[in-house]
Protein backbone atom coordinates (compact mmCIF):
# COMPACT_ATOMS: atom_id res chain seq x y z
CA UNK A 1 0.00 0.00 0.00
CA UNK A 2 3.02 2.32 0.34
CA UNK A 3 3.19 2.79 -3.43
CA UNK A 4 -0.57 3.35 -3.60
CA UNK A 5 -0.24 6.15 -1.05
CA UNK A 6 2.59 7.70 -3.06
CA UNK A 7 0.37 7.70 -6.16
CA UNK A 8 -2.49 9.12 -4.08
CA UNK A 9 -0.30 11.99 -2.83
CA UNK A 10 0.84 12.76 -6.38
CA UNK A 11 -2.72 12.72 -7.71
CA UNK A 12 -4.16 14.70 -4.81
CA UNK A 13 -1.53 17.41 -5.32
CA UNK A 14 -2.26 17.49 -9.06
CA UNK A 15 -5.92 18.25 -8.36
CA UNK A 16 -4.91 21.43 -6.52
CA UNK A 17 -2.10 22.30 -8.90
CA UNK A 18 -4.82 23.20 -11.40
CA UNK A 19 -8.26 24.81 -10.95
CA UNK A 20 -10.00 21.40 -11.09
CA UNK A 21 -10.41 20.80 -7.36
CA UNK A 22 -11.19 24.44 -6.55
CA UNK A 23 -13.88 24.68 -9.22
CA UNK A 24 -15.35 21.33 -8.22
CA UNK A 25 -15.53 22.24 -4.53
CA UNK A 26 -16.98 25.70 -5.26
CA UNK A 27 -19.71 24.27 -7.51
CA UNK A 28 -20.50 21.49 -5.02
CA UNK A 29 -20.86 23.93 -2.13
CA UNK A 30 -22.93 26.37 -4.16
CA UNK A 31 -25.33 23.71 -5.48
CA UNK A 32 -25.59 22.11 -2.02
CA UNK A 33 -26.76 25.41 -0.59
CA UNK A 34 -29.22 26.04 -3.41
CA UNK A 35 -30.75 22.57 -3.23
CA UNK A 36 -30.95 22.63 0.57
CA UNK A 37 -32.42 26.07 1.21
CA UNK A 38 -34.38 26.79 -1.96
CA UNK A 39 -35.29 23.58 -3.77
CA UNK A 40 -35.47 21.53 -0.56
CA UNK A 41 -37.61 24.14 1.27
CA UNK A 42 -35.39 23.97 4.33
CA UNK A 43 -37.16 26.73 6.26
CA UNK A 44 -40.71 25.78 5.23
CA UNK A 45 -40.29 22.26 6.61
CA UNK A 46 -39.87 23.59 10.14
CA UNK A 47 -37.50 20.78 11.10
CA UNK A 48 -33.89 21.11 12.23
CA UNK A 49 -32.27 18.39 10.15
CA UNK A 50 -30.22 18.02 6.98
CA UNK A 51 -32.51 15.63 5.12
CA UNK A 52 -33.12 18.17 2.29
CA UNK A 53 -29.34 18.44 1.94
CA UNK A 54 -28.69 14.71 1.70
CA UNK A 55 -31.73 13.91 -0.46
CA UNK A 56 -30.15 15.70 -3.43
CA UNK A 57 -26.70 14.12 -3.13
CA UNK A 58 -27.34 11.30 -5.65
CA UNK A 59 -28.29 13.88 -8.26
CA UNK A 60 -25.37 16.16 -7.41
CA UNK A 61 -22.95 13.26 -7.66
CA UNK A 62 -24.50 12.12 -10.92
CA UNK A 63 -22.96 15.09 -12.73
CA UNK A 64 -20.17 16.31 -10.46
CA UNK A 65 -18.34 13.06 -9.69
CA UNK A 66 -17.94 12.06 -13.37
CA UNK A 67 -16.47 15.52 -13.91
CA UNK A 68 -13.69 14.80 -11.44
CA UNK A 69 -13.28 11.13 -12.37
CA UNK A 70 -13.15 11.57 -16.15
CA UNK A 71 -9.55 12.78 -16.11
CA UNK A 72 -8.14 9.94 -14.01
CA UNK A 73 -7.11 7.70 -16.91
CA UNK A 74 -8.35 9.46 -20.05
CA UNK A 75 -5.91 12.33 -19.51
CA UNK A 76 -3.04 9.93 -18.78
CA UNK A 77 -3.68 8.11 -22.07
CA UNK A 78 -4.22 11.28 -24.11
CA UNK A 79 -1.01 12.91 -22.89
CA UNK A 80 0.99 9.67 -23.04
CA UNK A 81 2.00 9.85 -19.37
CA UNK A 82 0.38 6.46 -18.74
CA UNK A 83 3.42 4.82 -20.35
CA UNK A 84 5.66 6.67 -17.90
CA UNK A 85 3.41 5.67 -15.00
CA UNK A 86 3.55 2.02 -16.02
CA UNK A 87 7.36 2.09 -16.10
CA UNK A 88 7.53 3.08 -12.44
CA UNK A 89 8.06 0.33 -9.84
CA UNK A 90 4.35 0.12 -9.03
CA UNK A 91 1.64 -2.29 -10.06
CA UNK A 92 -1.51 -1.36 -11.96
CA UNK A 93 -3.49 -2.24 -8.84
CA UNK A 94 -1.50 0.27 -6.79
CA UNK A 95 -1.99 2.93 -9.46
CA UNK A 96 -5.76 2.36 -9.60
CA UNK A 97 -6.11 2.39 -5.80
CA UNK A 98 -3.89 5.45 -5.49
CA UNK A 99 -5.86 7.45 -8.03
CA UNK A 100 -9.11 6.40 -6.38
CA UNK A 101 -7.94 7.42 -2.90
CA UNK A 102 -6.84 10.84 -4.18
CA UNK A 103 -10.12 11.64 -5.92
CA UNK A 104 -12.14 10.20 -3.02
CA UNK A 105 -10.14 12.47 -0.73
CA UNK A 106 -11.25 15.50 -2.76
CA UNK A 107 -14.84 14.34 -2.39
CA UNK A 108 -14.35 13.92 1.37
CA UNK A 109 -12.95 17.45 1.58
CA UNK A 110 -15.93 18.80 -0.37
CA UNK A 111 -18.32 17.13 2.08
CA UNK A 112 -16.33 18.38 5.08
CA UNK A 113 -16.56 21.95 3.83
CA UNK A 114 -20.37 21.82 4.09
CA UNK A 115 -19.97 22.05 7.89
CA UNK A 116 -21.65 25.52 7.96
CA UNK A 117 -24.92 23.72 7.13
CA UNK A 118 -24.41 21.47 10.13
CA UNK A 119 -23.68 24.49 12.33
CA UNK A 120 -26.80 26.20 10.98
CA UNK A 121 -29.19 23.38 11.92
CA UNK A 122 -27.64 23.18 15.39
CA UNK A 123 -28.12 26.92 15.77
CA UNK A 124 -31.74 26.79 14.60
CA UNK A 125 -32.74 23.71 16.59
CA UNK A 126 -31.61 20.52 18.30
CA UNK A 127 -30.99 17.93 15.57
CA UNK A 128 -29.82 14.37 16.19
CA UNK A 129 -26.14 14.79 15.30
CA UNK A 130 -25.65 11.02 15.27
CA UNK A 131 -28.08 10.79 12.36
CA UNK A 132 -26.24 13.58 10.54
CA UNK A 133 -22.86 11.86 11.00
CA UNK A 134 -24.30 8.58 9.69
CA UNK A 135 -25.76 10.40 6.68
CA UNK A 136 -22.38 11.99 5.93
CA UNK A 137 -20.70 8.58 6.05
CA UNK A 138 -23.37 7.14 3.76
CA UNK A 139 -22.97 10.02 1.32
CA UNK A 140 -19.21 9.54 1.21
CA UNK A 141 -19.59 5.81 0.57
CA UNK A 142 -22.04 6.56 -2.24
CA UNK A 143 -19.66 9.09 -3.78
CA UNK A 144 -17.03 6.33 -3.84
CA UNK A 145 -19.34 4.15 -5.93
CA UNK A 146 -19.95 7.01 -8.38
CA UNK A 147 -16.21 7.64 -8.54
CA UNK A 148 -15.32 3.99 -9.21
CA UNK A 149 -17.79 3.91 -12.11
CA UNK A 150 -16.39 7.18 -13.48
CA UNK A 151 -12.80 5.93 -13.28
CA UNK A 152 -13.73 2.73 -15.10
CA UNK A 153 -15.34 4.75 -17.89
CA UNK A 154 -12.26 6.98 -18.00
CA UNK A 155 -10.08 3.92 -18.56
CA UNK A 156 -12.04 3.02 -21.69
CA UNK A 157 -11.28 6.13 -23.73
CA UNK A 158 -8.68 8.86 -24.26
CA UNK A 159 -11.38 11.51 -24.59
CA UNK A 160 -12.44 13.08 -21.29
CA UNK A 161 -15.78 14.26 -22.69
CA UNK A 162 -16.65 10.75 -23.85
CA UNK A 163 -15.61 9.40 -20.44
CA UNK A 164 -17.81 12.02 -18.76
CA UNK A 165 -20.87 11.12 -20.84
CA UNK A 166 -20.36 7.36 -20.40
CA UNK A 167 -20.02 7.79 -16.64
CA UNK A 168 -23.21 9.86 -16.42
CA UNK A 169 -25.16 7.27 -18.42
CA UNK A 170 -23.99 4.32 -16.32
CA UNK A 171 -24.43 6.19 -13.03
CA UNK A 172 -27.90 7.32 -14.10
CA UNK A 173 -28.92 3.71 -14.73
CA UNK A 174 -27.80 2.79 -11.23
CA UNK A 175 -29.65 5.76 -9.75
CA UNK A 176 -33.02 5.20 -11.45
CA UNK A 177 -33.10 1.39 -11.47
CA UNK A 178 -35.20 1.40 -8.32
CA UNK A 179 -37.55 4.23 -9.32
CA UNK A 180 -41.26 3.67 -9.82
CA UNK A 181 -41.13 4.43 -13.55
CA UNK A 182 -38.51 1.75 -14.21
CA UNK A 183 -40.12 -0.87 -11.97
CA UNK A 184 -43.57 -0.20 -13.47
CA UNK A 185 -42.15 -0.99 -16.91
CA UNK A 186 -41.19 -4.48 -15.67
CA UNK A 187 -44.32 -5.02 -13.60
CA UNK A 188 -46.61 -6.43 -16.35
CA UNK A 189 -44.30 -9.28 -17.39
CA UNK A 190 -41.57 -9.73 -14.76
CA UNK A 191 -41.93 -11.61 -11.50
CA UNK A 192 -41.35 -10.17 -8.06
CA UNK A 193 -37.88 -11.70 -7.90
CA UNK A 194 -36.80 -9.87 -11.07
CA UNK A 195 -38.30 -6.59 -9.88
CA UNK A 196 -36.70 -6.87 -6.45
CA UNK A 197 -33.35 -7.66 -8.06
CA UNK A 198 -33.53 -4.60 -10.31
CA UNK A 199 -34.55 -2.42 -7.39
CA UNK A 200 -31.64 -3.74 -5.32
CA UNK A 201 -29.17 -2.24 -7.80
CA UNK A 202 -30.47 1.27 -7.21
CA UNK A 203 -28.18 3.73 -5.50
CA UNK A 204 -31.24 5.66 -4.37
CA UNK A 205 -32.79 2.64 -2.70
CA UNK A 206 -29.70 2.02 -0.59
CA UNK A 207 -28.99 5.67 0.18
CA UNK A 208 -32.49 6.65 1.33
CA UNK A 209 -32.09 4.88 4.67
CA UNK A 210 -28.56 6.26 5.07
CA UNK A 211 -29.82 9.81 4.51
CA UNK A 212 -32.06 9.24 7.54
CA UNK A 213 -29.13 8.04 9.62
CA UNK A 214 -29.54 4.28 9.29
CA UNK A 215 -26.25 2.57 8.41
CA UNK A 216 -27.57 -0.91 7.70
CA UNK A 217 -25.00 -3.58 6.92
CA UNK A 218 -26.59 -4.47 3.57
CA UNK A 219 -26.51 -0.84 2.40
CA UNK A 220 -22.91 -0.27 3.50
CA UNK A 221 -21.91 -3.58 1.93
CA UNK A 222 -23.68 -2.66 -1.31
CA UNK A 223 -21.62 0.50 -1.78
CA UNK A 224 -18.36 -1.20 -0.81
CA UNK A 225 -18.94 -4.13 -3.16
CA UNK A 226 -20.12 -1.88 -6.01
CA UNK A 227 -17.04 0.31 -5.61
CA UNK A 228 -14.72 -2.71 -5.51
CA UNK A 229 -16.29 -4.30 -8.59
CA UNK A 230 -15.97 -1.17 -10.71
CA UNK A 231 -12.39 -0.59 -9.56
CA UNK A 232 -11.65 -4.18 -10.51
CA UNK A 233 -13.22 -3.51 -13.91
CA UNK A 234 -11.00 -0.45 -14.24
CA UNK A 235 -7.98 -2.59 -13.36
CA UNK A 236 -8.85 -5.17 -16.04
CA UNK A 237 -9.29 -2.47 -18.69
CA UNK A 238 -5.96 -0.82 -17.84
CA UNK A 239 -4.21 -4.19 -17.89
CA UNK A 240 -5.74 -4.91 -21.30
CA UNK A 241 -4.72 -1.53 -22.68
CA UNK A 242 -1.25 -2.09 -21.29
CA UNK A 243 -1.03 -5.44 -23.07
CA UNK A 244 -2.13 -3.86 -26.34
Amino acid sequence: MRNAWLVAKREFSSFFASPVAYVFIAIFLMLSGIFTFFVGNFYDRGQADLLPFFNFHPWLYLFLVPAIGMRSWAEERRSGTIELLMTLPITVTEAVIGKFIAAWGVLALSLALTFPLWISVNYLGSPDNGIIIAAYIGSWLMSGAFLAISMCMSAITKNQVVAFILAIVVCFLFVVSGSGIVLDAFQPWAGNLVIDTIASFSLLTHFEAMAKGVLALNDVGYFIILTALWLYGCLIIIEQKKAD
